[in-house]
């Protein structure tokens, strides 16, 4: 399997990568995006700000990263949500739908516990409550890109990415200008209760969509059952668990790594946005030391920023389907690097809403094309016998490189000036962009390959 074999299509022209936006199966991804950006500012960005407010040192919030772990490791129990059928819910509802409904029950009760805590007098227990809505929220992940992946053709897929993005930047807005708003208002409790009523949002999404055919069991299971067969120690119960055993967990693993410079692939995933999330981190804390109130904050950077991302996100998609996904990825990550340097102009400008808009305008469409980009490359790594956990595993790097990085940002930010601190979140994403270089060298080779005949 060679590294660079994702569904990569490219579509002829501009209008026919537009038409594409208008299948329903692309526009229900735009809810689902939704579900899935709606809690993770609750444990970042919108947390951050709450924790800020109560004190919490610097390097305690950036610490707090840590609580978003789940969203690395959710590989670890992927293969369990791919393949383990839920008694009731799996009969009432299909594999997909029936995993998804349960996770988002689940992640309505972990957010109203949240919203119950007081980081002020008790941290530890904010944390725990944090870590449990991560681990529902990483829950629902696993399933909804894994729905995605399967319900779309492949030429859908670069659309797909990017209104997932789209989506996904709502439920940011949501959980972010949203909840800061109503915590202005009514108190912080109110508002974790607000957004976990949205989640129904993306329970009603699962319910009207139809659940996607299962794919037949692959050459890799037949042998193994075959084995089996052949060993009557191993027959009745032993197998059907061994078979299960092989065909969730070892399967998806081992077709991964038959790629061609599978641990360069998995380098670039967790490097790509290390510097976009090391600034990420600390930008809640940096508008408010430089004097931005919590409506300010909403406003600028949640209201009027996700119409940037909007515009980011769409153009990503389209850059995708236009010119390919390697050249996508080169473009954005060199465009959110460079992003960053808004966050440098407006250390040095001081408070000045202006200049937070001009920041806050770039950094998102930056950011939304290369998610864009990003997310239809983990997406066309992806086998489809094997989606829930081989997404599961990608986006588990990205997320893991992401928190071990954004953990320091708080430390690094006590020590440091801001100017120098955004400086270094640029020079953060450089590793990523010479592995991709070294990836698109690659697949060059790998065509010139197949291109000559075999002799």
């Amino acid at each position: 399997m060679k590294a660079t074999s994702w569904p990569a299509k490219r579509l002829s022209s501009w209008g026919q990568a537009l038409t594409v936006y208008r299948d329903p199966r692309v526009l229900a991804i735009l809810f689902l995006g939704f579900a899935e950006g709606l809690p993770l500012a609750l444990t970042g960005a919108t947390l951050n700000v709450w924790l800020t407010e109560e004190g919490v040192s610097r390097t305690n919030i950036g610490l707090f990263a840590l609580v978003t772990m789940p969203y690395a490791l959710k590989f670890l129990w992927a293969p369990l949500i791919d393949r383990m059928r839920l008694p009731v819910m799996t009969r009432l509802f299909g594999r997909r739908r029936g995993w998804a409904l349960t996770a988002q029950a689940a992640l309505i009760a972990a957010l109203l516990g949240l919203g119950t805590t007081d980081p002020g007098q008790d941290l530890w227990w904010t944390a725990l409550c944090a870590v449990l809505v991560a681990f529902c929220s990483a829950s629902q992940d696993i399933v909804v890109d894994a729905y995605r992946v399967e319900v779309l053709e492949e030429h859908q897929q670069a659309a797909g990415a990017a209104v997932l993005v789209l989506g996904y930047r709502f439920g940011l807005m949501a959980a972010g200008a949203g909840a800061l708003f109503i915590a202005e208002a009514y108190g912080w409790r109110t508002a974790y209760e607000a957004m976990a009523v949205l989640v129904l949002v993306g329970m009603a999404t699962i319910l009207l969509c139809r659940e996607p055919k299962e794919p037949p069991p692959n050459a890799r299971e037949k042998l193994i059952a075959e084995w089996l067969a052949r060993r009557p120690h191993l027959s009745g119960r032993n197998a059907v668990v061994l078979a299960w055993l092989y065909g969730a967990v070892v399967a998806p693993f081992v077709q991964f790594m038959e790629r061609r410079a599978w641990m360069v692939i998995l380098a670039f995933i967790a490097s790509y946005k290390l510097g976009e999330v090391l600034a990420g981190q600390m930008s809640s804390t940096f508008y408010i030391s430089l004097g931005f109130t919590k409506s300010e904050i909403a406003t600028v950077s949640k209201l009027f920023g996700l119409w940037a991302t909007i515009a980011g996100g769409l153009v990503g998609g389209l850059l995708v389907g236009k010119v390919g996904v390697l050249r996508g990825l080169l473009i954005g990550g060199i465009l959110q690097m460079v992003s960053n340097l808004g966050y440098v102009l407006l250390a040095w400008t001081g408070h000045d809403v202006s200049i937070l808009a001009v920041t806050v305008v770039v950094d998102n469409v930056c950011g939304g094309i290369a998610t864009a980009a990003f997310v239809a490359y983990l997406s066309g790594l992806c086998n489809v016998a094997y989606t829930a956990t081989q997404y599961a595993l990608l986006s588990s790097f990205y997320k893991l490189g992401g928190d071990l990085f954004g953990a320091s940002s708080g430390w690094l930010a006590e020590r440091m000036d801001w100017i120098s601190f955004f400086l270094l979140s640029m020079a953060g994403a450089v590793p990523a962009l010479c592995l991709l270089v070294w990836l698109m060298g690659l697949h060059r080779r790998e065509q010139q390959e197949s291109a000559v005949p075999a002799q």
